[in-house]
């Protein structure tokens, strides 16, 4: 993997220069050591042919730790009626170009994503990446409810998109199901991480109250401390927030950087 940095943000009164952080993949096998290294997929460039990563405050599960919660058994009673199926299927193996799956994606990002920010030439786009490498398939009574595209390389599994038939939205809570039941399957896999994208804003929560085992990226590594995680998702909104948090004496992750320095807070 090849890392480069993008200059952002400059404050030349506190000596704040700001760059984005990203990587390319060079090869397949590097994808495990790329997301642990706090790297997300980035496909908002179509021009680009190289897979890159842009860091992120990213969540994962910790497979080893992750059980079933109340809520997961509330989300799976809720939906037994539907009797839902899951076929996971190689992407090399599936037929990406049918219709009917391209306006079931393309429907569901135009209504339920910001911006509606997945057309067919994205998705098109998306599909492309190297780096998909299954789709997830769930269907009641032989009818499709939702995908799931994800990542699977070693021992990790990425929960990259996913799309489903918002007309059980007010019935059902399928897009929950969806992602329980895709960390259930690698877990059920032996599987070690399953990646469940940015954590930004309180709305992104669910994923942390859904789920044990959770860990978040903090710039130094992999915490657990969701606490902190809770405090930088609702200090997020703040003017703050786009201050350089190694500045900021009582920012939620000062505790975080005197350890990494080996100091003691004052």
């Amino acid at each position: 993997m090849k890392r480069f940095f993008a200059e952002y943000r400059n404050d030349y009164t506190t000596y704040t220069f700001s760059y984005a952080a990203y990587c390319v993949k060079e090869a397949q096998s590097e994808i495990p050591t790329i997301y642990a290294e706090g790297f997300l997929p980035y496909t908002g460039r179509q021009d680009l042919s190289a897979e890159v990563f842009y860091m992120a405050r990213s969540l994962r599960i910790d497979l080893a730790r992750f059980e079933d919660t109340s809520e997961n058994r509330r989300v799976d009673r809720l939906t037994t009626p539907l009797n839902i199926t899951l076929e996971v299927t190689p992407k090399a193996e599936f037929d990406t170009s049918l219709p009917e799956f391209v306006a079931f994606c393309t429907e569901y990002a135009e209504e339920r994503f910001a911006g509606g920010s997945m057309d067919a030439a994205r998705l098109r786009y998306v599909l492309s990446r190297e780096l998909l490498t299954h789709i997830f398939t769930f269907r009641s009574a032989g009818k499709p409810l939702g995908y799931v595209f994800a990542v699977c390389e070693g021992e990790i599994l990425h929960y990259w998109y996913s799309f489903f038939d918002t007309t059980y939205m007010q019935t059902f809570p399928l897009g929950k199901w969806m992602m329980w039941r895709t960390l259930r399957w690698a877990k059920e896999q032996g599987l070690r991480y399953g990646y469940l994208g940015t954590c930004y804003q309180p709305k992104a929560l669910y994923k942390v109250r859904d789920h044990k085992g959770c860990e978040f990226f903090d710039g130094m590594g992999w915490s657990s401390d969701l606490k902190v995680l809770k405090a930088l998702c609702t200090a997020d909104s703040e003017p703050s927030a786009y201050a350089d948090t190694f500045k900021q004496r009582e920012h939620p992750l000062q505790e975080g950087f005197c350890a990494y320095l080996g100091e003691n807070r004052v």
